[in-house]
């Protein structure tokens, strides 16, 4: 069973036939897939389940904390169930892919005077480069 299902089981979450076929779609490493890559991997599962459904169930579990959106500039948003493990993402610049790393250096403490009076809680890392595949295509241009 994947961290997330078993997350959602012990939380109580009702799992519909619709709501776990996403979920599964959803677990493995270094998932980064669209709502529509996600609805067209949910159908192949489960024909009946419509687009809708699959939009709803992504917005609850990113309500419920459990998967995060995550936007790479000018592309459309992804979901990442890898939420309760800290990491980073490498993002390729050329199609785009997202790749979980766990970095281990960590950032640069935001000294107070930049902090502009915000209680700071957060921080968020994005590398990026161009994946093998990218760099090849680059370098045939």
């Amino acid at each position: 069973m994947s961290d997330l299902l078993e997350r959602l089981r012990e939380r109580g979450w009702r799992m519909t036939s619709q709501r776990r076929v996403v979920v599964e779609v959803l677990a493995g490493d270094h998932v980064h897939l669209t709502a529509d890559e996600v609805h067209v991997r949910a159908a192949r599962r489960l024909p009946e389940i419509a687009r809708a459904t699959v939009y709803n169930t992504l917005g609850e579990l990113v309500s419920l904390g459990e998967v995060v959106e995550v936007a790479v500039q000018g592309r459309v948003k992804r979901f990442d169930p890898n939420a309760h493990h800290p990491h980073q993402h490498l993002v390729c610049t050329g199609c785009g892919t997202i790749r979980d790393v766990r970095a281990t250096g960590m950032p640069a403490d935001l000294p107070p005077e930049e902090r502009f009076g915000f209680a700071v809680s957060a921080v968020e890392v994005t590398y990026r480069g161009l994946c093998p595949s990218c760099a090849c295509g680059a370098g045939r241009a």
